[in-house]
């Protein structure tokens, strides 16, 4: 046996060479965390035992399109020329054959796939292989020896694997630890994730029913009466309009948004009772009394997690769940999970409302109490504009106004004393806001949306959606007593009948979204991964049972892209990339990356400093687009009160914030109120953008014909060119003649000249028929 043979054995003696198997701790995890639940009824344990049977019998395949390879760099600070002193230099042509066989042979690639190398991942890691073997300076010694051995005919090509398996375990380092990831991405027993929440039995009562039914009002009955409770809903508006009923009934309550803490105690010691936006409620406190409300969005593609944690996670004596019947199985079969009992209470509608037999066709049938729904901001811009002409006036609402904004519109719509009897509003009315409405009219049935995938699509609007909104229509607290719902189109009219004539859909499962610590261990095993690949890679290997589902998390890679080359710390970085922006909006993202970069430079973000960004002070809007700008400015003020919450010493004047952002609120009231005057003035830059555009795009259509005309005129007007001698270079100097009507008078004249030209064409041919 040669030298070189043997210290390639000794070198593959201290080689560890681990084969990745499968793992079913998870499984047996879960199926241990189920031996001890309760059946509520039978129906739902065959269904909870069908659904898990059914998920965890097939593994989630991985996708390795994720796994990014690591640059591998060379070992020959301390390996040295090691390898070429015991052997000799190996000739890289012959190097190319022997690893393009090993590429090829069937066999080799079979094992890699055992070692969890599939096609992609086995052909990335040869083509970094190779490149390593190729074009670095010097090798392992031990490899080189190998491929030395191999060329000389003293070794087998087979003998590659073990070092090719190395290098590709340096660029996937996910390989090694695979078995890890997946138990840490496992999310098929998420109740078991609120410890405290399991250490007790809780009471579930589910209030049933549809809008205006009074189900929430019970439930805040039970709330107010407790000695400790709070309340989850899914907007601010619902959040303080408890925290201002609560307080007015004696109950001393605080308040609880990502932008906003209120504490009624004057020292700032906590309340009792608390208010709160869904994804803020604490799941460690411990109340006498909790109010989910709106569970229907549990199944929401993006927020539904928030209410999976605070339906498994609350650790409360009393859990008063809200929503639509609809709900009411499938929180049955999440309790069941749980061990914990469903106790439903159904309730139904306190004011009826009817579907018209007719559309309204045309603005001109509007009544007072009417309010239009539309689906994009574009068509509550062309509807209010229609409106003021024909001389009424209209209250609006959308999405994206500040919250002051809209109670001030809702006041001006419900005021009995006011001339505005019109309400134009987008499906934002759905919830949050008490309205006199006396007709729902839909302008269109189509809304665009976002599936579970994060594409986007435009589907017509479901039954759930069609209720939410139809049901603002004759409110039992407003001077309405019934309601009436129809659409705009006739056309529309029997598909409207068709959606609300069919049962809501029932839900069939919850969100989930991975927390910060598991993205942390995630970043432990993968300390050179990306934060957007980290989720990409958590989400392909997340486990989850038939009961639920990822959420979408297309924002937060979206902002986690946009901040990646701004170094942070990971614990900061996935904070900022949980913030609420509208990613749509080109100065909130700017707005966002400035945030970042200031943070990262460890400099607080001051009043001043923020008031330099946004050019403040901001004036009242000239038009639309000014109008969009500040409601953008007021969402980058929402986002400095967010992280101010998180960071309160590098965002430290959060109280002076709040004071301009209640000043731009009053101003975009104002522009609000105006709104036709808005739309007015952008329809007239519009009109004269248009034009411009028109007299550019003829002039390049007959700029050839142009050409020619004008230089015959050029030669013609070369005799009227006044000189210091002339008659119009007198008329000029003396005041008697400007130079606008001289050029007139020129194009006059060459007209005349043109047409006396023509004329006398004409009149040479008729002298040649003659003749």
């Amino acid at each position: 046996m040669s030298v070189n043979r043997c210290v390639y054995l000794l070198s593959r003696c201290h080689i560890r060479y681990r084969v990745c198997a499968s793992t079913s701790f998870s499984t047996t995890a879960a199926a241990a965390n189920n031996t001890s639940t309760t059946l509520p009824t039978r129906r739902t344990s065959e269904k909870f035992s069908r659904r898990h049977s059914s998920s965890d019998s097939s593994s989630k395949p991985l996708d390795t399109s994720l796994f990014v390879p690591l640059t591998v760099k060379s070992d020959e600070a301390w390996d040295g020329a090691i390898g070429a002193e015991l052997t000799q230099p190996l000739d890289k042509g012959e190097i190319l054959k022997v690893l393009n066989r090993f590429y090829k042979r069937k066999e080799m690639q079979k094992l890699a796939a055992d070692q969890g190398l599939d096609a992609r991942l086995f052909h990335q890691a040869f083509v970094s292989f190779r490149k390593y073997v190729l074009e670095m300076n010097s090798i392992n010694a031990d490899l080189h020896i190998i491929l030395n051995d191999i060329c000389c005919g003293a070794g087998h090509i087979d003998d590659i694997f073990p070092y090719f398996m190395r290098h590709a375990k340096q660029i996937f380092p996910m390989l090694d630890c695979i078995d890890d990831l997946r138990k840490i991405s496992d999310l098929r027993v998420p109740a078991n994730w609120y410890p405290e929440a399991r250490a007790i039995q809780r009471k579930i009562v589910f209030h049933a029913g549809p809008t205006n039914s009074g189900k929430t009002y019970h439930a805040i009955q039970r709330y107010l009466a407790a000695k400790s409770g709070v309340y989850c809903g899914p907007l601010k508006l619902l959040a303080h309009e408890i925290y201002e009923k609560s307080n007015d009934a004696g109950v001393p309550c605080d308040l609880v948004t990502g932008e906003e803490r209120i504490f009624v105690d004057p020292e700032g010691r906590p309340s009792g009772h608390i208010a709160s936006t869904i994804e803020m409620c604490s799941v460690t406190t411990p109340y006498e009394v909790a109010v989910i409300d709106e569970i229907q969005m549990i199944k929401d593609p993006s927020r539904g997690w928030a209410w999976t944690r605070a339906l498994l996670g609350l650790c409360a004596e009393e859990i008063h769940v809200c929503g639509e019947a609809a709900a009411v199985e499938f929180v049955t079969e999440l309790m069941f999970t749980t061990g914990e009992e469903v106790e439903v209470h159904n309730y139904k509608r306190l004011t009826p409302f009817s579907i018209s037999n007719h559309a309204v066709e045309s603005l001109d049938n509007l009544k007072p109490g009417d309010c239009i729904v539309c689906f994009s901001k574009n068509d509550i811009y062309s509807i209010s504009r229609q409106i003021e002409i024909r001389g009424l006036e209209c209250a609006v609402i959308y999405g994206s106004l500040p919250p002051g904004t809209k109670l001030a519109q809702a006041k001006k719509f419900n005021d009995p004393d006011d001339p505005c009897k019109i309400l134009v509003a987008t499906d934002a009315i759905g919830m949050g806001l008490n309205l006199s409405i006396r007709r729902i009219i839909f302008n269109s049935l189509v809304k665009p949306s976002v599936n579970e995938k994060g594409e986007k699509e435009l589907d017509t609007i479901s039954t759930s959606q069609a209720l939410q909104i139809a049901g603002r229509a004759g409110r039992f607290s407003s001077v309405y007593k019934e309601g009436e719902v129809t659409t705009m189109l006739r056309d529309d009219l029997t598909v409207l009948k068709e959606i609300l004539g069919k049962p809501v859909d029932p839900i069939a499962m919850a969100g989930l979204h991975p927390t910060a610590e598991q993205i942390e261990m995630f970043a432990y095993h993968l300390p050179h991964a990306t934060l957007s690949n980290l989720i990409d890679i958590f989400v392909s290997l997340a486990q989850v049972d038939g009961l639920y589902f990822v959420c979408n998390i297309d924002d937060f890679k979206f902002l986690a892209d946009m901040i990646q080359h701004i170094p942070l710390n990971l614990r900061s970085r996935y904070v900022f990339c949980t913030a609420p922006i509208n990613k749509k909006q080109p100065f909130v993202c700017t707005s966002f990356l400035k945030f970042a970069r200031q943070f990262s430079r460890d400099e607080p973000l001051t009043f001043d400093w923020v008031c330099r960004h946004m050019n403040w002070p901001l004036a009242p809007p000239k038009n639309i687009k000014d109008l969009v700008h500040l409601e953008a400015v007021h969402d980058v003020l929402d986002l400095y009160l967010w992280l101010s919450y998180r960071f309160m010493d590098m965002f430290p004047d959060a109280n002076l914030i709040r004071e301009i952002q209640k000043e731009l609120d009053g101003i975009i009231q104002v522009g609000v109120r105006n709104i036709t005057r808005l739309i007015r003035a952008t329809e007239n830059q519009s009109a004269a953008a248009e034009t411009t555009a028109s007299v550019r795009l003829s002039d390049s259509n007959t700029l050839p014909l142009r050409r020619g005309r004008a230089l015959k005129a050029h030669n013609q007007r070369k005799e009227l060119r006044p000189t210091d001698s002339s008659l119009s270079s007198r008329l000029l100097r003396d005041g008697l003649l400007t130079k606008e009507l001289l050029e007139q008078l020129q194009r006059e004249w060459v007209r005349e000249q043109s047409q006396n030209g023509d004329d006398s064409v004409s009149t040479n041919k008729g002298k040649r028929k003659k003749k």
